[in-house]
């Protein structure tokens, strides 16, 4: 047993110990990081007594390069988090009869993404962008397919990962492949409820690998939107930072043109044409997805710069953040005025439009520009939300086609009013910043409107026409029972929530009349 003695000398051992262990140790370390890294750190030839200027040079830019790589995998990390967002937010403002299905679509459009754009999407997108500076630019994709001089339609090197095992092409790869995920998961919400998983499969292997790198390939891999500068002195040519455009108006277009092929959902519409509500399930999952999709909005925007030493990146994300907040309380108070209650659905997307708006401009223009770009962005989603759902007849279960289509096309528009000549000299191969309307740069205002219109006849167009093929093949939409009894599990398998598990006879028989209208419309349907 030990005595009060021999405990208290112990004690005074032990603390004894840890006094000289700690001498040792602080003076084994630096606490106040001022001698960590030094010469022994740099390449051998520069640590000896005799260096060069050459060999130093080459050190520094060497740093340079890795600062920027570091730079774009944390921006890779935080826009691959935003599916997260997305999966969140799709489902929960979609029923619990679907919510398997609506985060399976969510899931699985990344991965069959990533494989279609290695293989086809990124060559064809950026095969001819050429040498990739802010990575080291050692390798380069200079194969570019012009119908004339100039007017470049989509890129031919790299096919299938030929000439792509370098370590600058492979980080622009992946910072790049989760921008095309974006464009292809919006529909999924455009589309929620009704939509068969198959059908979006082969949706999904076709946006990644043609339609997203095609339009992309014009605007951001040296194609013929991005030369009008050169070509027809029109500013910078057409300018789009972050996406604006190439993301989130195609992802919202395509699912406006996909969403009226595959008609409004069972019991969306009355005989008189009038819509009905159906609320989603679970609007604290929408709202958490939303302030996900807002957290990875750093990446998206900030990491477009693609270099940690642009120091342009904390306007870019200062910018992106007074935006999406503008958009947000716009739309709280007008939807607040307009019904009585601050909506809290609504609200989200007044964020995300917001967001959307100011992807385009968020470098080029000032933080009050970017609070009137977000501000008028909640008046954009508010209305158009309504447009869609009351005058098109257009069921989008999510908002999509207004928060990403419609604001995606004000998103690139304001540019060309804003951008006030402090930025983007060099960009599109043009020595002189970029100047909006407001600025003196009219000739840039026409480049983004030729780029607005663009992507909108494209993105209808080749989406009316690539979901009507597909329906034609294969059928694009489930049967009416399969719609009301729920697409988890006769698409995906498995309910998401097993307690809960809905018929088509519980919903008939809901006591709030609603499915009894879904029911009298599907026999409505069998006797036509």
């Amino acid at each position: 047993m030990f005595n009060k003695k021999k405990i208290l000398g112990l004690t005074a051992v032990v603390l004894l110990l840890l006094l000289i262990g700690g001498v040792v140790v602080c003076a084994a370390t630096d606490p106040a990081g001022t001698a960590t890294g030094g010469a022994s750190d740099l390449a051998t030839s520069l640590s000896g007594e005799k260096t060069n200027m050459t060999s130093i040079a080459e050190e520094v830019g060497h740093l340079k390069i890795s600062n920027n790589f570091v730079w774009l995998m944390f921006g890779f990390s935080l826009v691959f988090f935003m599916g997260a967002g997305f999966a969140l937010l799709e489902t929960g403002f979609t029923r619990a009869k679907n919510a398997a299905h609506t985060m399976a679509m969510n899931f699985v459009i990344y991965f069959i993404g990533v494989i279609a754009f290695y293989f086809i999407g990124f060559p064809l997108m950026f095969g001819g962008v050429g040498q990739l500076a802010a990575v080291g630019g050692i390798a380069k994709l200079d194969g570019l397919f012009e119908i004339a001089k100039g007017w470049g339609i989509f890129g031919t090197k790299g096919f299938f990962g030929s000439g792509m095992y370098d370590v600058g092409i492979l980080a622009f790869f992946m910072f790049q492949v989760f921008f095309m995920d974006t464009a292809a998961t919006i529909p999924t919400g455009a589309m929620a409820e009704r939509w068969k998983f198959k059908s979006f499969v082969v949706f999904g292997v076709i946006m990644a690998a043609l339609v997203y790198p095609l339009f992309g390939n014009w605007v951001w891999g040296g194609g013929w939107l991005a030369a009008l500068g050169k070509n027809l002195s029109l500013g910078n040519g057409f300018l789009d930072f972050a996406g604006s455009s190439v993301v989130h108006a195609m992802g919202g277009l395509m699912g406006l043109a996909g969403a009226y092929v595959l008609g409004a959902r069972i019991g969306k519409y009355n005989k008189d044409g009038s819509p009905n509500a159906i609320p989603g399930h679970h609007i604290p999952m929408a709202v958490l997805g939303t302030l996900i999709l807002a957290f990875g909005w750093v990446g998206f925007n900030g990491g477009s710069t693609l270099s940690g030493g642009d120091l342009r990146l904390a306007v870019v994300i200062a910018n992106t953040f007074l935006a999406g907040s503008a958009g947000c309380v716009t739309t709280l108070f007008l939807i607040w005025k307009m019904f009585g209650k601050p909506d809290i659905s609504m609200t989200c997307n007044g964020l995300l439009a917001g967001l959307v708006a100011i992807t385009a401009p968020c470098a080029f223009v000032a933080p009050w520009a970017a609070l009137v770009i977000g501000t008028i962005a909640g008046f954009v989603v508010v209305g158009g939300v309504f447009f869609v759902e009351r005058v098109l007849k257009v069921d989008d279960p999510v908002g999509a086609v207004a928060v990403h289509g419609f604001n995606g096309l004000w998103g690139v528009i304001s540019l060309g009013i804003f951008a006030d000549g402090t930025y983007g000299a060099g960009f599109n191969g043009i020595d002189t910043p970029v100047k909006g309307l407001l600025y003196g740069g009219a000739s840039q205002f026409v480049a983004q409107i030729i780029g607005a219109v663009t992507v909108l006849i494209f993105a209808l167009g080749v989406g009316y026409v690539l979901f009507t093929l597909i329906d034609k093949v294969m059928g694009i939409r489930v049967t009416a029972e399969e719609e009301l009894e729920g697409l988890d599990l006769h698409e995906i398998g498995v309910l998401a929530y097993p307690e809960f598990a809905y018929t088509a006879l519980d919903s008939a028989a809901s006591p709030d009349g609603y499915g009894q209208r879904e029911w009298e419309e599907v026999v409505e349907r069998r006797t036509k």
